[in-house]
């Protein structure tokens, strides 16, 4: 597509989020003269788009009222940007209204795109997995979004140009088994061949991504939401801790998820009373523990600290301040 055809489309585009728009402000963000501007609206007015001229102090050009604009024009980051908005929508929790408009809006954005570009947007969704509702998100590079998907899909190696988070870049092979969604970030897991390691990246830490010749099988019955989540339960940090807890399951996941925390419970004791909660034995990494104490007490259950000293002295230390607290008048 020319240039001068993306900046009449951008015109449009800029009119269509509506109210009146002055010579300057569109001269300016076309990065173009007023005398361009006119030409690339006299382009919209043969196109049949009812562009008006408004006069005086304040006035510029604006769409028609009522005018209805025809067939959906998006970017690739643009269409990519609102299904995986809409997808995340339907992924991340039950049923709801919401959720059903939100499938239809996603199948009618895709009967208009163009068949190339739906074919590689499906290729992402399929790739895709949610851990929990989005929040605000680092978003990654559209093409590179495009390409992993295309490689989780395909089961092609890839090349990635990666910058990790102590600002060292490298370029590295893998083979990407899935990407994952997780706390307002994206994700992908996969093995790296020449290490034999299997790692996760962040997405948009990565600058670009090949494709390499060749193929691999993944592991059978893979779940790389899982493989991230434990990954990040299991990472190298100052501190480990293992402590055992005397709840269900449920009640720990609530203030321990599986990304923060493994859980294991131990086989029961023969004397075991059956109506009361058994104990879970929890293991966790942390660069500090001063989060720890607040979260055992909301807990509210009986729980033994295994490791490390440090954090029975702080849970001491807390249990002391609360009852301090406590006792002031």
């Amino acid at each position: 597509m020319s240039r001068p055809t993306v900046r009449v489309l951008t015109l449009l585009e800029l009119l269509q989020s509506g109210g009146i728009r002055t010579m300057a402000e569109l001269a300016d963000r076309l990065d173009v003269d007023g005398r361009t501007v006119r030409r690339y609206v006299n382009h919209l007015l043969d196109l049949d788009v009812p562009v008006e001229a408004v006069r005086g102090r304040y006035g510029g050009y604006r769409l028609a009222p009522g005018y209805r604009l025809p067939p959906l024009m998006l970017g690739d980051d643009e269409a990519l940007a609102v299904l995986l908005g809409l997808a995340a929508v339907r992924r991340t929790g039950p049923m709801t209204t919401a959720d059903t408009a939100a499938e239809t809006a996603a199948a009618k954005i895709r009967r208009v795109l163009p068949e190339r570009l739906a074919r590689r947007l499906d290729t992402v969704l399929e790739s895709l997995a949610f851990t929990a509702p989005p929040g605000g998100s680092a978003h990654p590079d559209a093409e590179v979004l495009l390409t992993v998907a295309d490689a989780v899909r395909h089961r092609r190696p890839i090349s990635i140009a990666y910058t990790d988070r102590a600002g060292r870049r490298n370029e590295r092979p893998l083979h990407a088994y899935g990407i994952v969604a997780h706390a307002g970030r994206w994700y992908v897991t996969g093995t790296d061949p020449e290490i034999g390691e299997d790692r996760t990246f962040r997405l948009d830490r990565i600058a670009a991504a090949r494709t390499l010749p060749g193929s691999f099988e993944a592991p059978a019955g893979l779940d790389p939401a899982q493989r991230v989540l434990s990954g990040f339960a299991t990472a190298e940090y100052r501190y480990e801790v293992t402590l055992h807890i005397q709840a269900t399951v449920e009640h720990i996941r609530a203030h321990l998820p599986a990304s923060v925390a493994t859980l294991a419970e131990p086989a029961p004791a023969a004397d075991a009373d059956p109506a009361t909660e058994p104990w879970q034995r929890v293991e966790l990494r942390a660069e500090n523990l001063d989060w720890l104490p607040p979260l055992l007490a909301a807990l509210d259950r009986p729980f033994v600290i295994e490791r490390p000293d440090e954090l029975r002295n702080l849970v001491t230390a807390f249990a002391d301040r609360l009852a301090s607290y406590a006792r002031r008048a």
